[in-house]
């Protein structure tokens, strides 16, 4: 019988180099580990919540690495499944807040490998909420097909399912992302939307009239990051309120996103209402983002609830 879980996250795993000078100029490059969805199961794990990951890992000179760091963190990595070939590598450098370089080096790679055999019905069962993102989508047809299943399978199960487009121009073109949002959206019970990078891939500019049309396509709880504003739109039960971020002090943005979502899941299996989900996650990702690096710089229960009880 499989544990119980709070979240389960679908996503590929990557080895991140970064460095805080140019990549031209840099000697030394430290060593973590990233991915979008991965960010998001860590930060939800570090909160409090049990977390599964599933995911495709390469049989090289960094899978013991990754395991040890997931296991080190509590994550459930018993569906992680293995194949012969590499795994992912991403390199990041930040000489300042206002200038980033990335490199990514995701074809041909053990993440590549995801399918549907990797999906266990009864796995999934086992958690609350199932998520995963377009950049999971991104790696093949075969990781599209474990994602589309994984939420069909949530919505037979009546599990709640949570995804975000995150869509990098880097990554996929704004065509291919809006096929990966059609694959699934009408399987979607929580949205995450960045308003400058993914609400293009919906042809809508006004936020309110974007979440109105995806409560008609059946998306209950809807938020939509606006950097523009300084903070997020959360349409839920027929209304939209508006949460400013936690802070604007911040140093390194990277995975802030993805540190949101795993805050405001975690607060979802654990009680919250959308707005005070909304609230929690705020702080988290606005916490991570006054450190250096991504997954790195996830802060803890103590110092998210240490804000969010005071507020």
């Amino acid at each position: 019988m499989e544990e119980k879980l709070d979240i389960i996250a679908i996503g590929e795993s990557l080895v991140e180099l970064s460095t805080d000078e140019k990549l031209k100029d840099a000697e030394c490059l430290h060593k973590y580990f990233g991915g979008d969805a991965l960010a998001t199961a860590v930060t939800a794990v570090r909160l409090g919540s049990k977390v599964g990951f599933i995911t495709k890992l390469g049989n090289d000179a960094f899978k013991d690495f990754l395991l040890d760091g997931w296991k080190h963190e509590g994550l459930d990595i018993s569906h992680v499944s293995f194949a012969d070939e590499r795994n992912g590598l991403y390199l990041i450098a930040r000489p300042s807040y206002q200038e980033k370089e990335f490199a990514f080096y995701r074809k041909k790679t053990a993440p590549v490998k995801l399918s549907v055999d990797d999906i266990s019905e009864n796995y999934l069962g086992s958690a609350k909420i199932i998520y995963s993102t377009g950049i999971t989508q991104s790696l093949s047809i075969s990781a599209r097909d474990a994602v589309k299943r994984s939420f069909a399978l949530a919505k037979e199960m009546q599990l709640l399912t949570a995804y975000d487009p995150n869509f990098i121009a880097a990554i996929s073109s704004i065509d291919e992302a809006r096929e990966y949002f059609d694959e699934v959206i009408s399987s979607v019970d929580i949205l995450f939307m960045s308003a400058k990078h993914d609400m293009p891939i919906l042809g809508i500019e006004s936020i309110d009239a974007a979440v109105k049309y995806l409560w008609d396509k059946g998306v209950a709880a809807v938020v939509v990051k606006s950097g523009q504003d300084k903070g997020y739109y959360t349409g839920y039960n027929g209304n939209i309120s508006f949460t400013e971020f936690y802070t604007s002090d911040v140093s390194d943005t990277t995975c802030s996103g993805d540190v949101f979502n795993g805050a405001f899941l975690h607060g979802i299996t654990h009680g919250c209402s959308a707005i005070e989900a909304t609230k929690l996650a705020s702080i988290a990702a606005g916490l991570q983002a006054q450190g250096i690096g991504a997954i790195k710089s996830i802060p803890y229960h103590d110092d998210v609830y240490s804000v969010f009880k005071g507020a």
